[in-house]
């Protein structure tokens, strides 16, 4: 059998071929800052040699990374408000990154990703965790690991609105509406903040459920009470910013 090796040869940069490389050393190089007749020498006060083919850097990096900071920023804000203004609970808002890998053949995220699986689920997971807060430890540990009374997923559907690409991130936003003895619904909005528009609603139906029975159960009452007052938060906020 034939067997091909490539041998790896370091090609040194320009400014270092007019040294022998075997002896070009750590020291050697230091030596040549400290050196007045050097092109590498570093007078007191002198931030570096320029080189062609290294310039120096330039502190525009620095106010780009800033412009851009301050770009994101506005666009949460503007995500956010979208979301307020039509009573979406902020417990719930959940900013998620588009990744590249998140794209399909198709060169736009792929809908299992923030359709029924994915970006919705970390949404309404987040929603849950933050309503466990204003329970008792114990039972807050309990309805998220699902034992005893808690919240189970009957049933979801998803509205795409517009195709979305890399790079965006979007605001998924939880609001819980028509409580009933048994069962609740949830309606979700993903806001994307590089299209400044809803791409995405969806609508889903949660079952109170008694983990310890296997079996539907009646609202508990902790949480049937937490869940009426997040709603009527969110509908006096959206009267407010609706009279502004």
């Amino acid at each position: 059998m034939l067997t091909l090796r490539r041998r790896l040869v370091f090609t040194p940069p320009q400014y270092l071929r007019r040294y022998n490389s075997s002896s070009v050393t750590v020291e050697s190089l230091q030596a040549l800052f400290k050196q007045p007749s050097s092109r590498f020498y570093l007078a007191p006060g002198e931030k570096g040699p320029s080189d062609a083919e290294f310039p120096l850097p330039t502190n525009d990096s620095g106010l780009k990374a800033a412009a851009f900071e301050q770009e994101g920023h506005s666009q949460r804000q503007k995500a956010e408000q979208h979301a307020l203004s039509h009573g979406f609970d902020p417990l719930s808002f959940w900013e998620q990154r588009i990744c590249w890998g998140d794209l399909d053949s198709f060169q736009h995220l792929n809908n299992v990703r923030y359709g029924k699986f994915r970006f919705i689920e970390s949404g309404r997971m987040k929603y849950f965790e933050e309503l466990a807060k204003s329970l008792a430890p114990e039972r807050a540990r309990k309805m998220l690991e699902g034992r005893g009374k808690s919240i189970i997923l009957k049933g979801i559907s998803v509205n795409f609105k517009h195709p979305v690409v890399y790079p965006d991130t979007l605001l998924i936003s939880h609001k819980a509406h028509s409580l009933e003895s048994t069962r609740f619904h949830l309606s979700i909005s993903m806001y994307s903040h590089a299209q400044e528009a809803v791409v995405a609603t969806s609508e889903s139906i949660c079952v109170w459920y008694d983990y310890d029975a296997l079996k539907k159960c009646d609202a508990p009452g902790d949480l049937s009470a937490i869940l009426h007052e997040r709603v009527k938060l969110g509908e006096a906020t959206k009267q407010s910013m609706s009279m502004q």
